[in-house]
């Protein structure tokens, strides 16, 4: 699979889950490049044929054991990376959404090397992207926006 991403001949599309669970975020740290070995939200790449929300359930699982469901947008952004001569060696155009847990037990799965819950004060400590801690931090102010309208409705 490392071949078509690397030198695509066109923008490969990626999904990503942020799940919130009891004021804490999953993150994965990568298995393989790009990123390899960096703290980051679960995803990976859309297969032909298949929705961006059965993707995200898909990846999920795959790299962390729990089943999701999917809901709203995040942020949908492009991640660009040159090689040494300034040729992009890979181009990813990423959709990630806000996830709920409904089962499982997280767990390092496929593409990932180990899992954990962070805080959103602990956010700083796993050294994330830039990109990635702007979504996680717009997915937490997402999430205290739904519960703040549940609770009102009760």
């Amino acid at each position: 699979m490392t071949g078509s991403r690397e030198y695509p001949e066109r923008p490969v599309v990626g999904v990503g889950g942020v799940v919130i669970a009891e004021g804490r975020a999953l993150l994965i740290r990568r298995g393989h490049p790009p990123l390899e070995g960096e703290w980051s939200i679960p995803g990976g790449t859309l297969e032909v044929g298949e929705t961006l929300l059965d993707a995200v359930r898909r990846e999920l699982a795959e790299e962390t054991g729990i089943e999701v469901r999917v809901g709203e947008l995040i942020e949908a952004f492009e991640r660009i990376f040159p090689d040494g001569e300034g040729q992009p060696k890979y181009h990813f155009v990423i959709l990630d959404y806000l996830c709920e847990a409904i089962r499982g037990t997280a767990r390092a799965g496929s593409d990932v090397t180990d899992v954990a819950w962070a805080a959103e004060s602990e956010l700083q400590n796993f050294s994330l992207t830039p990109t990635a801690t702007r979504v996680l931090n717009k997915a937490f102010r997402m999430t205290r926006q739904l519960d703040g309208r549940a609770g009102s409705a009760h």
